[in-house]
């Protein structure tokens, strides 16, 4: 699905602009949702891409104080690769023009976008 640009803003490329709010998730995907008001595409990538970012944050916190003392190894390790093996998937599906759900994430930003 070819995202459209249907603002009459003479802005980025949806695609573009999709993909640059996953650029310093949680931060770029807040700018995102503020500065855009019309375009679904754009919209959605943003509030997964916030969304994306704070999980990734608190998991990373969990897993770097209470894991370790459980389990016997650094798992923030494991945590950081995966969040940061997604973060590039999700730019480039963004870039693609694909609206890519996240598990239970994707379907909360898809929700928050048609707001």
């Amino acid at each position: 699905m070819e995202p459209e640009n249907n603002t009459s803003d003479p802005g980025p490329d949806p695609r573009i602009a999709a993909a640059l709010s996953y650029l310093l998730p949680p931060l770029s995907g807040i700018f995102f949702i503020l500065k855009e008001k019309e375009n679904d595409f754009v919209r959605f990538h943003a509030h997964q891409s916030a969304l994306f970012g704070m999980v990734s944050y608190i998991l990373y916190w969990v897993s770097s104080i209470s894991l370790p003392a459980l389990l016997g190894f650094p798992v923030y390790k494991f945590v950081s690769a995966a969040a940061i093996l997604m973060w590039m998937f999700l730019i480039l599906k963004a870039f693609a023009g694909d609206e890519y759900e996240l598990p239970y994430i994707g379907k909360i930003a898809r929700e928050q976008s048609k707001k």
